[in-house]
């Protein structure tokens, strides 16, 4: 058999991968406003279109987020204001970590359990990896971000030269008008400059 053939039977026995298998066909996160409190309304759908446990993708959403959340099945909810681009971002993490095969760079994965270990499947082209864990310094970091736009619950620690309530989050120093030592709030960030953050309370 001459190389030509040999090529043509090998082409015949590949499977055939589209441009439309190149894509994910993802709902774009609907955000929704809820006190201090943001609501991501399609969770439920955007699972699916994963092919993922929504309350993983919840719990990995967190994480990007920096923040704690409660898990309602088909929405979830989490502490401080975000936008839809916010949520986005955590998706495109998600899908890089969870969901894409290094190898051919598809979806067509799936989350498997080995040896207590979570490995990730290509159903396209047979490679498997690792799911590699974030490492501790860097939750801590995250946990530790203080970002303009964002709601945070802080304990007020102390008091600054003016009389304001001032709380410490990471490297971090938050100042928050009329609040006083011993409080626990909810504060909105305003402005951050270098180290220093300044808030205002939010019911």
């Amino acid at each position: 058999m001459d190389y030509a053939a040999r090529l043509e039977r090998a082409m015949a026995a590949t499977p055939d991968f589209t441009a439309e298998h190149d894509r994910l066909d993802v709902p774009e996160p609907t955000a929704q406003r809820d006190g201090a409190f943001t609501r991501l309304t399609n969770l439920g759908d955007i699972a699916d279109a994963l092919s993922r446990d929504a309350e993983h993708v919840h719990s990995i959403i967190q994480r990007e987020l920096g923040t704690a959340g409660q898990f309602e099945g088909e929405w979830a909810r989490y502490n401080g204001n975000f936008s839809p681009s916010d949520f986005q971002e955590a998706l495109d993490a998600y899908v890089a970590e969870f969901v894409t095969c290094s190898e051919c760079g598809l979806p067509d994965t799936k989350l498997v359990m080995e040896n207590r270990n979570r490995m990730l499947r290509c159903e396209a082209c047979g490679a498997f990896r690792p799911v590699k864990k974030r490492s501790s310094a860097t939750k801590q970091r995250q946990q530790e971000a203080v970002e303009e736009g964002r709601t945070y619950e802080v304990e007020i620690t102390g008091t600054g030269r003016k009389g304001d309530g001032t709380a410490e989050r990471g490297k971090y120093t938050m100042f928050v008008p009329g609040a006083q030592e011993g409080d626990v709030c909810r504060v909105y960030v305003e402005n951050v400059s270098g180290t220093l953050a300044f808030t205002r309370r939010v019911e």
